[in-house]
């Protein structure tokens, strides 16, 4: 049994550094390049394996260079990599990322073989009948998703969705989400309400609600995020930190979370709350680092950041 099971996308990151994001038509000069691991379905996958949970990938990549360095790499750190399947004909996906001086960035995907993982790939897998908790995205196709989701109700395992990039959520999908985490953006396209205030929030958090999502956290960056059921709503304060780059800071918060209700027998908004705060620590940490997988940190660096105690306060194993 692997606590959480990862459907989604593996990208190269190519990451190139500017004082500014250029404006349209501009060209500006560049600071550095790096070439980083990433995607997010990637980059979920090794927050929480870096947290201490069993992962497991199912995703594809192209048979080439940058393929074989993103297996490798979740091999490092002990992800279960046997589902990553391998397109003959298709590039691997890559994410193209200017990041700012202030750590903001703007990010563009081709997402080559991440379309090449179909309902008929899910449906030969024991990958998700067999792990706790499986998440998924939108950089590779809203048919795996919802065939990925329906294996995973049938099996009463919990479903975590990251509708990223921003699009319309299937009606069907949201019926078998538990959680929905989207950021600021996403809730604006998926409700065409923005979350700037506690009425936003709750007005946009009660669409998905009411087609069938059990709980909707939704990241509102610097703030914290927002937890929302039927029946309750909180806000849980972000950690303060001097942000170096944010692209991996959505990512780092959906694997800790996971983490922390994969050790969990059931889900409830206390436990809910409680896993935001760990996850916020989790993301608190990577945003203060270049990069995507390379900026998420281990659970002995949140032990030596903010202690054991916090750490492990309402987290039984």
């Amino acid at each position: 049994m692997y606590d959480v099971c990862v459907v989604g996308s593996l990208n190269m990151d190519m990451v190139v550094n500017v004082d500014r994001i250029p404006n349209i038509g501009e060209t500006v000069l560049a600071n550095g390049f790096k070439k980083i691991p990433g995607g997010k379905g990637a980059n979920q996958a090794v927050a929480a394996r870096r947290m201490g949970s069993s992962v497991v990938m199912v995703g594809c990549v192209g048979d080439d260079e940058n393929g074989r360095i993103l297996i490798d790499n979740l091999d490092k750190d002990g992800i279960d990599t046997a589902y990553i399947k391998k397109d003959l004909e298709t590039p691997t996906g890559i994410a193209l990322i200017y990041v700012d001086k202030e750590g903001r960035n703007n990010i563009s995907v081709y997402p080559g073989a991440n379309l090449q993982i179909n309902k008929e790939d899910v449906n030969k897998l024991n990958s998700i009948i067999e792990s706790k908790v499986v998440i998924t995205q939108f950089e590779t196709p809203v048919e795996t998703a919802i065939e990925s989701f329906k294996l995973a109700k049938k099996n009463k395992r919990i479903t975590i969705l990251n509708p990223a990039p921003a699009r319309q959520i299937p009606d069907e999908l949201i019926q078998l989400s538990d959680i929905i985490i989207p950021n600021e953006t996403e809730t604006e396209v998926i409700t065409g309400i923005k979350p700037i205030d506690e009425k936003s929030i709750k007005d946009a958090a009660d669409i998905m609600l009411h087609k069938g999502a059990k709980y909707v956290i939704i990241t509102l960056g610097e703030k914290g995020a927002a937890i929302v059921n039927k029946e309750k709503f909180v806000i849980v304060e972000a950690y303060k930190v001097n942000a170096v780059d944010t692209t991996a800071a959505g990512d780092s918060f959906i694997g800790g979370l996971a983490h922390y209700i994969s050790k969990k027998d059931n889900l409830s908004f206390d436990i809910l709350q409680d896993a935001v705060k760990f996850a916020n620590k989790v993301s608190a940490i990577a945003v203060t680092r270049e990069g995507a997988q390379s900026s998420i940190p281990y659970m002995w660096e949140l032990k030596q950041i903010f202690g054991e105690e916090l750490i492990w306060k309402r987290l039984e194993y």
